[in-house]
């Protein structure tokens, strides 16, 4: 039942995030980024502070003495301005695509960073993974569109921030370290409004209730799963992150009037293959070690 309930959660999470997505590029069409991503980590950062506040959890001492919590706290930065700066300039479905390329890049930086060994299937499915990227990328092809790299740096950025948080230590509460993934957005939103000259505007309240809805469906995506990945077995879950895609394509056909083309549908497949086959890979070598340390 634990793992029947760890699915239907991740499936709610991998929604709420699309939904969520779903405002932030509406908003983006007429709101500066800046100011979208001061508003987003504001309103997490309050939610996530009476979590921890309500339980006894200190904010501000775990950042002044933790230098990879302040490490994390960069890659979320350096992700969310990519990934906001992205949704507002490249379609849904191709931002959702490429993003799915963000477990072979934790594969790709743990084995040139971090020691992790990777055998050559791994490398051979990170190869393909990759091509699937360029298919829907398509550098130097008349397809080309140039915002479309923002998403790597956005994928970029996450690699730092999980692989990092691996060296978290465990009794860190989770809604001490997203207040502070949530409170970077409120530090590099007005950075970014100010380093691309842009103006301020007064949300009506359309935009109002589209950013109110934003911050919603994120803390809930954000919360539902944590307790999915919590109560159930990663095996069984994981792969129904890919949903996201799903759901993108969606709402980019029914919002957005997004048609993704013939090379977008081919390099998402060969993402979303890859990325199956390195879980199941490593899920196996996972097993067989902890058969022969048994013995």
């Amino acid at each position: 039942m634990d793992n029947i309930r760890g699915i239907a959660l991740v499936v709610l999470s991998m929604a709420a995030f699309t939904i969520e997505d779903m405002f932030i590029k509406s908003l983006t069409a007429a709101v500066p980024t800046g100011q979208v991503l001061f508003f987003l980590g504001a309103g997490g950062a309050v939610v996530f502070a009476l979590m921890a506040r309500a339980k006894g959890h200190g904010l501000v001492r775990p950042f002044l003495t933790m230098p990879t919590l302040r490490i994390r706290t960069l890659g979320e930065a350096v992700a969310s301005v990519f990934f906001v700066t992205s949704l507002s300039l490249v379609p849904l479905a191709t931002v959702a695509a490429v993003f799915q390329a963000l477990p072979l890049a934790a594969t790709l930086a743990a084995a040139l960073f971090m020691g992790e060994r990777v055998g050559w299937r791994r490398w051979a499915a990170i190869c393909v993974g990759f091509s699937g990227v360029v298919l829907i990328i398509r550098p130097g092809m008349a397809g080309f569109n140039a915002a479309s790299l923002l998403v790597l740096m956005a994928v970029a950025g996450i690699t730092l921030r999980d692989l990092i948080s691996r060296r978290l230590p465990r009794d860190l509460p989770s809604s001490v370290v997203s207040f502070h993934g949530f409170m970077a957005l409120v530090v590099v939103g007005p950075l970014l409004v100010w380093g691309r000259g842009q103006t301020l505007v007064a949300l009506d309240l359309q935009q109002s209730l589209f950013m109110a809805a934003a911050i919603g469906f994120g803390v809930l995506g954000y919360y539902a799963i944590v307790i999915a990945t919590r109560t159930a077995d990663a095996s069984v879950i994981t792969p129904f992150r890919y949903t996201r895609l799903l759901f993108s394509i969606l709402i980019g056909i029914v919002v957005f009037h997004e048609i993704p083309d013939t090379l977008t549908y081919a390099g998402a497949a060969l993402i979303v293959g890859s990325g199956l086959y390195t879980f199941m890979r490593e899920r196996r070598l996972a097993r067989q070690s902890a058969a022969i340390d048994a013995r």
